[in-house]
């Protein structure tokens, strides 16, 4: 990208809508609300995303329960009824959810996310996972594949998704009155697939995406993971502590999807806890208070269930141990929160509040500009392409956000003040997919 290009970078914002906060006790904060299951609550966070035009409200999902996790993992609407309602009540914001692929047959998934991506006129983006919990799987009487193994199902499985995504060209709904010409036969097509894994014939029953496809999200950062995301996704979220790594992490996972794509649009989105206050000191305060909510042990459950390994077993007030691969945990976050322990020479304990405040995603303490200051520091120095928000609870410290970080990042022209199209693809500029067997 040449300087003058570059002037024109447009960062993106993306909200983690998790309802009852991501700090451990974010709900027990005064006016925040205690329940992720609340479609009222839900529908007005992505209200105020919209007002403040960022690009896409993402939620979360697993198909199990971890009644020790903080509540928003233990109550949740199922996701693609929750993007359905959202899609009839919204205009522009764009719209993700996770589906994990191990468990959903793929025309089904297909199916219902065309399904919203049509109700909601093109904005509709799905995480895909492969899913990693011993819980969800004993909930459908499954032993769970290998970590490596589990992405080349993934791999199949989106191959087939996308597929039967193009089934139907443009135009293959002809609806002529004159002639009683309904459909273009010529035009749909079924997939025919036999792998694998799957077999699957196909054509859907649901026309082309008004994007062309919905948009594929992906947070896989292990070395199977970056593989996988460098050749599907078109967004990649990952965990993000160091900007100099951050800036290796942006640089590699380029580089790793030239070998799939001549000109790679994906964008890459750290995860932001944003702390900000009217003054420093202000901010500062409310940074202290969140630290005194935290109860001991109080994030050890779902720390243990990201990194895969049992927690409780190692001193807290020793340094952060290397661990080993997991086969069940998220193998990069655990690196990324050693790495960050060698730097600052930090315990178990303090990784443990760190992820109670913030589930370990970048952590800004500051007044708008000094917020802004990180935010702008990042995007410029391509350590990311924006960020993902990561708010302690919900709603104040997201409307403190909205009313008092975006109106500064759109002053330095860094954000937009409006949406300039309709869909999630051209909120992320990003290329309209080709249908595989238009001629």
């Amino acid at each position: 990208m040449s300087a003058a290009d570059d002037s024109k970078r447009q960062m993106h914002l993306g909200l983690f809508a998790m309802a009852t906060g991501h700090h451990v006790d974010g709900w027990r904060m005064p006016g925040a609300l205690v329940r992720a299951d609340d479609f009222p609550s839900l529908l007005a966070i992505t209200e105020t995303a919209e007002r403040a035009k960022l690009d896409f409200v993402f939620f979360a999902d697993a198909p199990s329960v971890h009644l020790d996790s903080p509540p928003a993992f233990i109550l949740n609407i199922e996701p693609m009824t929750l993007l359905a309602a959202l899609a009839a009540r919204t205009e522009r914001i764009g719209l993700v959810a996770t589906v994990s692929s191990t468990f959903t047959e793929p025309y089904n998934l297909a199916r219902s996310i065309a399904s919203i991506d049509r109700i909601s006129k093109g904005r509709v983006g799905w995480n895909v996972v492969t899913t990693s919990d011993a819980p969800s799987a004993a909930n459908f009487g499954k032993a769970l594949p290998p970590h490596d193994a589990r992405y080349e199902v993934a791999d199949e499985y989106l191959e087939v998704v996308r597929g039967l995504w193009d089934s139907w060209e443009t135009g293959a709904v002809v609806a002529d009155t004159k002639t009683g010409q309904y459909v273009d036969r010529t035009k749909v097509h079924a997939i025919d697939h036999e792998g694998t894994f799957f077999k699957v014939k196909g054509p859907l029953n649901i026309d082309r995406s008004p994007q062309g496809q919905p948009v594929i999200v992906q947070a896989g950062s292990s070395a199977a993971g970056q593989n996988f995301a460098a050749k599907h996704a078109e967004i990649i979220f990952t965990v993000l502590q160091d900007k100099a790594e951050a800036q290796q992490f942006y640089a590699g996972m380029k580089e790793k999807a030239r070998r799939y794509h001549p000109n790679p649009h994906h964008k890459i989105m750290p995860g932001l806890f944003p702390v900000v206050g009217l003054t420093q000191a202000e901010a500062r305060e409310k940074y202290a208070m969140f630290r005194r909510t935290i109860r001991p042990g109080s994030a050890l459950d779902a720390m243990s269930n990201r990194l895969g390994h049992d927690m409780s077993v190692y001193p807290m007030d020793e340094p952060f141990p290397n661990l080993p691969d997991s086969k069940t945990g998220t193998q990069t976050y655990a690196k990324v929160m050693y790495a960050k322990a060698q730097r600052e020479g930090l315990t178990l304990r303090d990784i443990h509040d760190l992820f109670a405040l913030s589930r370990g995603y970048l952590l800004v303490v500051g007044t708008a500009t000094q917020v802004a200051d990180v935010i702008e520091e990042w995007f410029t120095s391509r350590a990311c392409d924006g960020f993902m928000l990561t708010p302690a609870y919900f709603p104040e410290e997201l409307e403190t956000f909205c009313e008092l970080v975006v109106p500064e990042l759109q002053r330095r022209g860094l954000f937009r003040h409006d949406y300039e199209g309709t869909t999630l693809r051209s909120h992320f500029d990003l290329p309209e997919p080709r249908n595989r067997f238009a001629r």
